[in-house]
This record gives structure tokens, sequence and C-alpha cells, in this order.
């Protein structure tokens, strides 16, 4: 069953008041799950909100903060032919502790939105929001896409130490993550991998751990060359089974 959706623009408490947020839902009113997407180093594109988009047809509410709101309003680097050097110094910049906060207003206001159970998901520099969240909050499931820096503190995400050091606050929560990147990921390469595997069975995480062969980062983007159709499609069904199983909608 694909819910008929509705979209719109919300405001979030934030620590200046600016924290915008794209919101969608099912037309039809109820307590439904609740869902935050953390954006890719690109901020929120037409990509993301596409994905917000099926996540909210499955059933979801689903809120995509902008956590670039400290830099300006609305930010799209997906046309800007210096986008990935802007998108790589605003991403760098955000510190653990605005993260936190951030995450923390939109599973808020889904909570106060009757939303029984939250869970996250996202991509690269989101994907590590997504873990940083699952160590930080009580987050059913979070779906973590080749997520880069986690065991580096040369962002401020991962400092003042790196965030794969938090792993048993995942496990403390009792949430379930499933981690998805390929074995070409030039971000999350080989060594990155096994220590982010290893960190969270030694913490005694529920996880699943999937790597495809032959894949390089970014492979879930349908609209970059990086796309690989095989391995987006069979990470959307994992996806949709993480969010049925740990986030379950009302009868």
């Amino acid at each position: 069953m694909a819910f008929e959706i509705v979209k719109e623009s919300i405001t979030l408490p934030s620590d200046d008041g600016s924290l915008a947020a794209h919101l969608v839902r099912p037309r039809t009113p109820g307590d439904y799950p609740g869902v935050v997407v953390a954006f890719e180093i690109f901020g929120l594109t037409a990509h993301i909100r596409d994905v917000a988009e099926r996540i909210a047809r499955l059933g979801y509410r689903v809120v995509v903060p902008d956590f670039y709101h400290r830099a300006g309003t609305g930010i799209d680097l997906t046309d800007d032919p210096d986008g990935r050097r802007k998108g790589l110094e605003l991403s760098g910049r955000l510190t653990r502790e605005e993260a936190v906060e951030d995450i923390g207003a939109a599973v808020h206001h889904l909570r106060a939105a009757g939303a029984p159970s939250v869970g996250m998901i996202g991509f690269s520099f989101g994907g590590h929001l997504a873990y940083l969240g699952a160590t930080r909050f009580d987050l059913a499931a979070a779906a973590v896409f080749y997520a880069g820096w986690l065991g580096s503190d040369a962002i401020g995400l991962g400092r003042p130490e790196p965030t794969l050091g938090l792993t048993e606050g995942i496990a403390e929560h009792g949430g379930r993550l499933a981690f998805f990147v390929g074995d070409e990921d030039h971000a999350v390469p080989a060594a990155d991998r096994a220590a982010i595997a290893a960190r969270l069975a030694e913490a005694g995480v529920r996880h699943e751990f999937t790597v495809y062969p032959g894949v390089p980062h970014g492979f879930f983007c349908d609209v970059r060359d990086t796309y690989r159709e095989e391995a987006a499609d069979d990470a959307w069904l994992r996806v949709q089974q993480l969010f049925a199983a740990e986030l379950p909608r009302p009868a």
C-alpha cells in the first residue's frame, strides 16, 4: 500500500531559531512512526527530498533537518561546480554538539506529533549523522549508508573523540543498525569497514553489515554516475524490512 503524502516546510527549535526542515507525511491523520533523514554533503537536494517521499509513502512521518542552517537556509550544492569543496567545508564545520541538537529537535518533533517509535537514515556525511544519532537517542532503527570519518577526528562530528568510540550508546538504547557500503568505496576503505563491523560486534549492537562487491561510494543516489541500481534496490529492500520490523505502523 502506498500512502498519499503531504509535503511541508517547518521550523524546529534550535540554538538560533533558524532550523528549517522538510516534512513529508501521509495525508491521512494518524500516529505514524517517525524517520529522520540526514543528507549528504550537498545539502537538502532533490535526491534527498525524493528519499523522504519514498519513506513517507510507506507510512512514516519524515523530517529532513537542514543541518546547514547556521550557514544559510536551504543550501543545495547539486549544480554548483564547486559544490564538493563547499560541502566538505560545511560538513566539516558542523560540531557534534550542534548536530546532536538538530537531531534531537527532529526526534522531539516526531514524538510530539505522536510517533510511537523513531528511526533515522543517512547517506555519507548523513550516514555519520545517523550513526551519531543512534548513539545519543532512543532510535529503534538506523540505516547508515557509507558513513565516512567514523573512526576519525578530522571533522567536527568526530571531536573530541571519533564517533566510532561512542558505539556502546547504540547498544544501550537497544536500537538496531543496518550499514550499507560498497567494497570500492574510497571514503570507507577496507580497514575502516573492518573497524566499524568489529566495533558494532564488540559493543553488542543488533546490526547487519552489508558490503556490495564492485560498488563505489554514493551508490544509492540515482542522479549521479556512481549509482548502482542492483545494490541500491537491494539496500532499499533491506531498509524497508528494517523499518517494518523496528518501526511498526499501528494496525
